[in-house]
C-alpha cells in the first residue's frame, strides 16, 4: 500500500477517535448532571376541570417534574379536594393554589367572584340574550333608558350610561363558554361589579330599562359619556345655527345737528351768519 495513503488513512483514525471521545464525555457529564437534578411530584389534573367544579379524587393525579416545585404548586392531594375551581384548569396541568377558591367556600358560581366584588343578575331581553355577547369573560357597558323623576314632560324619555367596563360572569346557570363558543340563549346575566356599583344597578333595574352595549376587552378606558334625551333625536338638523352673540357693542352713528344762524343787523347793513352746533364757523 501506498505510505502516503497509509499515514492518511491513520491521522483520519485517531481524529476520528478523538471526536468520538469529547462527544462521549460531554453526553456523559450531562446525563450525570441529570441524574443529580431532585424531582418533585406535583398535584396535576386527570381531566379537564371546568370553572365552578368542587375537586374530587378522580379529579386528580400525580406527575414529577425536575427542580423544586414552582410557587404556589399543590403537592398533597389532600390540599386540593373539596376546593373549588376558578380558572379552568386542563388535563395534565400542575394545579396551583392561585386556581383555587380558599377551602370551605365551595363551588360554583359564588367560588369566581373576587374578594372585595359582588355578582348582580341582569335580567336582558330575547333580542340581547341571544345577540352573541352575553358570554362569560366578556366586558359590556349598562345603559339605562327612562325619564328622570325631576321631569315633568313624561314624553322625554333620556338614556345615559351608567357603568363602564364591567365583566360578565356567567350567562344564565352556565358561568362559561361552551365547546364551540357560541352565544346561549338566556334572559339572566350575572356582573361582576363592586358593592357601590351593585346598589347603582338595584335602582335601574326597579325604574328604567336596562341594555348591555359590547366592548372590546382591551379597550379599559372609562369615558365621560353625555346623556341624550328623545327631543334630541327629532331635532331638525337642517335648521340653521342661531347667530351667536360676540360680545362686541356696536356704537350707533347719530346725525349730525343741523347748523344754527344768527342775524346781525349793523345800521342799515344786514349780515348772517351760519354757525355748526359745536361752534364751529362754517
Amino acid at each position: 500500500m501506498n505510505r502516503r495513503l497509509l499515514v492518511i488513512l491513520l491521522s483520519a483514525f485517531v481524529i476520528a477517535a478523538i471526536s468520538a471521545l469529547i462527544v462521549w464525555r460531554l453526553v456523559g457529564s450531562r446525563l450525570a448532571a441529570a441524574k443529580n437534578v431532585p424531582t418533585t411530584r406535583l398535584v396535576a389534573a386527570a381531566k379537564d376541570v371546568k370553572i365552578g367544579t368542587v375537586l374530587a379524587n378522580t379529579d386528580l393525579t400525580t406527575i414529577q417534574v425536575l427542580g423544586a416545585a414552582p410557587a404556589g404548586a399543590i403537592v398533597d392531594p389532600k390540599n386540593a379536594i373539596g376546593r373549588g375551581v376558578i380558572s379552568t384548569i386542563y388535563a395534565g396541568e400542575p394545579i396551583l393554589d392561585s386556581r383555587l377558591a380558599p377551602a370551605g367556600s365551595g363551588g360554583g358560581l359564588a367560588a369566581t367572584i373576587t374578594q372585595g366584588m359582588r355578582a348582580i343578575a341582569v335580567k336582558v331581553d330575547q333580542v340581547v340574550g341571544v345577540a352573541g355577547f352575553v358570554l362569560p369573560g366578556v366586558r359590556v357597558d349598562v345603559v339605562i333608558t327612562g325619564i328622570p323623576p325631576d321631569v315633568k314632560n313624561t314624553q322625554n324619555t333620556q338614556a345615559r350610561t351608567v357603568l363602564q367596563n364591567i365583566e360578565v360572569i356567567s350567562a344564565g346557570t352556565d358561568i362559561q363558554k361552551d365547546a364551540a363558543g357560541k352565544p346561549q340563549q338566556v334572559q339572566v346575566v350575572n356582573l361582576l361589579v363592586t358593592p357601590e356599583q351593585a346598589q347603582v344597578l338595584a335602582l335601574a333595574t326597579n325604574q328604567t330599562r336596562i341594555q348591555l352595549v359590547l366592548r372590546n376587552p382591551l379597550d379599559t378606558k372609562i369615558a365621560p359619556v353625555q346623556g341624550t334625551e328623545l327631543t334630541n333625536l327629532f331635532a331638525d338638523s337642517t335648521a340653521p345655527p342661531a347667530a351667536k352673540h360676540t360680545g362686541v357693542r356696536v356704537k350707533a352713528r347719530t346725525k349730525a345737528p343741523p347748523p344754527f344762524s344768527v342775524v346781525v343787523i349793523n345800521g342799515s347793513k344786514r349780515t348772517e351768519e351760519k354757525f355748526a352746533s359745536n361752534g364751529g364757523q362754517q
